[in-house]
């Protein structure tokens, strides 16, 4: 696949643009800030398209998913207080643009889709921009076994209930961040894995994502 994507001084400013909004809306941490400023988010939109890249807005991407709203992106990413070198699971690689802002954090990122289309465009388009994930293709609500445990896990779709298995993979002093609730509506959850089978969980803001499917969710 051939890409001819630009990433000049009209679509750095568009960042800037972006990340001043997301200071208003309450996004505080810099680190956050400054990997959603470096992502070239219109990578992500076919060209007819470009001037919706920059927007706060979720966008369709095909197979019934959505490239998140950077505000969402950010919010998730804060709460898991990434560290540089973090072992990071993401269920949910979408288009692929939650997964390089984690990146630009210098985590060391796991992400598994179970849509084959978006796999395949996924596995192409984010080397060619320079970002390399360990890619997965599978039932992400079981997560990745093999590769356990993690520091961090990012759920990006919404969950009827948070999966056992997820927080059987996360390490002690691991934080998962997933959003539960209905086909409709999810509060954002975070649960801190204090020892084997004590965690700490917080609920917190509403927001709407696509359904997590698989055989540990919808």
């Amino acid at each position: 696949m051939a890409y001819k994507f630009v990433d000049n001084y009209r679509e750095k400013g568009a960042r800037k643009r972006l990340v001043e909004v997301l200071k208003k809306k309450g996004i505080e941490d810099e680190q956050v800030l400054a990997a959603i400023g470096k992502v070239p988010r219109h990578y992500f939109f076919d060209e007819t398209f470009w001037n919706q890249s920059y927007k706060d807005i979720a966008f369709p991407i095909g197979e019934g998913q959505t490239i998140s709203q950077p505000y969402t992106v950010a919010y998730q990413t804060e709460l898991l207080h990434i560290k540089k070198g973090d072992k990071v699971l993401e269920i949910g690689t979408g288009c692929g643009y939650q997964t390089c802002v984690l990146l630009e954090l210098g985590a060391k990122v796991y992400t598994i889709e179970r849509q084959e289309k978006l796999y395949e465009r996924t596995i192409q388009v984010l080397p060619y921009m320079g970002y390399k994930p360990e890619f997965f293709l599978g039932d992400g609500s079981k997560g990745i076994a093999k590769h356990q445990p993690y520091d961090k896990i990012i759920v990006t779709a919404g969950a009827p209930f948070v999966p056992d298995i997820l927080l059987q993979q996360l390490s002690i002093g691991g934080i998962l961040v997933i959003p539960v609730g209905d086909e409709q509506t999810q509060k954002m959850v975070t649960v801190l894995k204090v020892a084997e089978n004590d965690y700490e969980k917080i609920v917190l803001d509403t927001f709407r994502f696509v359904p997590l499917v698989g055989d540990r969710a919808w």
